[in-house]
């Protein structure tokens, strides 16, 4: 590839992404209505549990309207003469509507029929393997230590495609745990993908246009649409829930977005050491809230001796709900954590990196006494 061929003009094609951020939403709205009718038909219902906060039976599948929504915004973008020419330089899309396509499908059936943990983890395994059949997996990490502006460490094949399975799976049931409130999982990916989407355009900026880098900007874009598409029919009261087929898609879409941008270091020779730590820290605040929240409960339930998949009542949203927040201001308030930490992130890429830390030391502060106010009030 040549360099002419390789890299576009130093505009932004930001346009282009907003249209196909917007018909994904529009496209994933109109579909929920469809797929809520299937999933009664089908029996795809989640029936209330005593660890559920809904009370009456609300039907699942909604990954599967968020599904159709990417394949039409990757199907618009394609079209598009700007954003075609990701396609054309990198596989990553098509990555993501094959692994896509294959963990929706999983999804479905665990709304379904109920899968059982381990043949779900296989499930998300493969679809992690997918991705990396398509190319896209870590090349490169950016690291702290090891020089005096800190090394790059270069992955071999093996490698790469390790941490890209992992780092798939822990996000794929990181959104899997966290998606228990009405509108949680959904407004926490598209907070997260706006994110990712803002870090991409900087990073294809940053690259003069290098069309390698429109591939992650396009997932996230995507994602960000079909997450706020499904919003007005999964924020409380839910009329449908996306399921696992949605929860485990963003799981899959957020990280195959961070590997995309994260995982290539535009300059090899670059030994700054903001241009190695925001790819990482964009990821860690991305991926933060609910990782957090599947650490605590691995750990937890194995203390008492339980499977690390044992369902309860005690994750994140459940403590808010405790302290007397009502679900919607429980899921607003975690919408602001996830919002401080990942755009926070990455305006480090973008701003002075002390006035970033002292606004989003002041951005936890507030939402750390917001948390606190019913406690404080019972006092």
């Amino acid at each position: 590839m040549s360099l002419a061929q390789g890299f576009q003009p130093a505009g932004l094609p930001i346009r282009e992404y907003l249209l196909v951020a917007l018909t994904t939403a529009v496209l994933t709205f109109l579909f929920t209505g469809l797929v809520r009718r299937i999933a009664i038909r089908w029996g795809a219902v989640a029936h209330p549990r005593q660890r559920d906060v809904h009370t009456v039976p609300i039907p699942r599948l909604g990954g599967l309207a968020m599904y159709l929504g990417v394949c039409g915004g990757m199907l618009l973008a394609h079209q598009l003469p700007v954003l075609r020419r990701g396609f054309e330089y990198t596989l990553d899309p098509m990555a993501v509507l094959v692994g896509g396509g294959v963990i929706v499908l999983i999804g479905m059936l665990d709304d379904r029929y109920e899968l059982d943990s381990l043949t779900k983890l296989a499930g998300q395994t493969t679809c992690a393997g997918i991705l990396v059949l398509f190319g896209l997996q870590w090349i490169v990490i950016g690291l702290p230590w090891g020089a005096e502006d800190g090394v790059q460490l270069v992955l071999d094949q093996n490698q790469g495609a390790l941490v890209t399975v992992l780092l798939v799976v822990t996000m794929v049931n990181a959104m899997n745990f966290v998606d228990g409130l009405d509108g949680l999982a959904a407004g926490i990916g598209f907070i997260s993908a706006s994110a990712t989407c803002a870090f991409s355009l900087n990073l294809l900026g940053e690259t003069g246009g290098d069309v390698s880098n429109y591939a992650p900007a396009l997932i996230a874009a995507t994602l960000a649409g079909a997450c706020l598409g499904f919003l007005p029919h999964n924020f409380q009261p839910a009329k449908i829930f996306m399921g696992d087929s949605g929860s485990m898609l963003i799981g899959l879409m957020l990280a195959s977005a961070a590997t995309s941008a994260s995982g290539r270091v535009p300059d090899p020779e670059s030994k700054q050491m903001i241009a190695l730590l925001s790819p990482l820290l964009v990821v860690a605040a991305v991926l933060f809230v609910p990782v957090l929240d599947l650490l605590m409960a691995i750990i937890r339930r194995t203390r008492k001796g339980l499977s690390p998949f044992h369902a309860d009542k005690m994750h994140l949203h459940h403590r808010l709900l405790e302290l007397g927040h009502s679900q919607r201001r429980a899921v607003l308030l975690i919408y602001l954590w996830a919002a401080v930490l990942a755009f926070g992130a990455v305006a480090l890429t973008l701003f002075d990196a002390l006035a970033v830390a002292w606004g989003m030391g002041i951005g936890i502060l507030i939402a750390l006494v917001i948390s606190a106010v019913p406690r404080l009030r019972a006092r």
